[in-house]
């Protein structure tokens, strides 16, 4: 019978630590760059615009119907091939989860967005104000409340997706447990170590994303 033991797992817990700190750092990053780039993607696929609207729509079905983790490996590996430069594990595992994100939250945005009736708009231009004061003042507040539920999962999903940047070294908490495993022999421990990581920081999350639903609904 297998005897449990995390005293191994706790000597190493720098590393975890390490990794979680990581994890962190990416998921952030990602997020902010997601941000950026998925509003720009948002308002090309809103602005009328054929041949923007094609291109911005076809970024995201691109990221959104591929894996993440053939995403992560064709711009590690076979980009460079392409572009003839050497593109660091880092700024692949940024890249990468920057576009997947940015890919998804276009969507979040556009959704928020076109779920405001089209008559405050019009409203709005009524009285005089531009576009983008009616979009400022009027559209966006009121879809940002709508859109942040589902922000919010979206964003619990991509600090589960910097998991996958362990397959090309970059020194998360996956890739931590696996350098633990390596050293203690501990694979059972391990894993379940990060597990319980994972769980531990996002579980706060997902109920923080509950009740902003609840006060949502309720606001309605």
């Amino acid at each position: 019978m297998y005897t449990w033991s995390f005293a191994p797992i706790l000597q190493a817990s720098d590393l975890f630590l390490l990794g979680a700190w990581i994890t962190v750092v990416y998921t952030i990053g990602s997020i902010a760059l997601g941000l950026i780039l998925g509003l720009a993607v948002c308002f090309a696929r809103l602005s009328g615009n054929g041949p923007l609207n094609w291109f911005a729509q076809g970024f995201q079905e691109l990221f959104r119907c591929t894996p993440l983790l053939v995403q992560l490996l064709w711009i590690y590996y076979a980009l460079p091939l392409i572009l003839g430069i050497d593109i660091p594990n880092w700024a692949a595992a940024m890249t990468t989860l920057s576009l997947y994100a940015a890919a998804f939250y276009a969507e979040v945005f556009r959704g928020g967005i076109v779920s405001i009736d089209k008559g405050q708009s019009e409203a709005g231009a009524a009285i005089g104000m531009s576009g983008w004061q009616v979009m400022r003042r009027i559209v966006l507040p009121q879809a940002i409340r709508r859109m942040m539920p589902a922000f919010i999962n979206q964003s619990v999903t991509q600090f589960k997706n910097t998991s996958l940047v362990s397959v090309i070294s970059v020194a998360d908490l996956t890739y931590m447990a696996t350098v633990v495993n390596g050293q203690t022999y501990r694979p059972l421990e391990a894993y379940t170590a990060v597990a319980i990581l994972y769980f531990v920081i996002l579980f706060p999350v997902t109920k923080f994303a509950d009740v902003v639903e609840r006060r949502m609904r309720a606001g309605n």
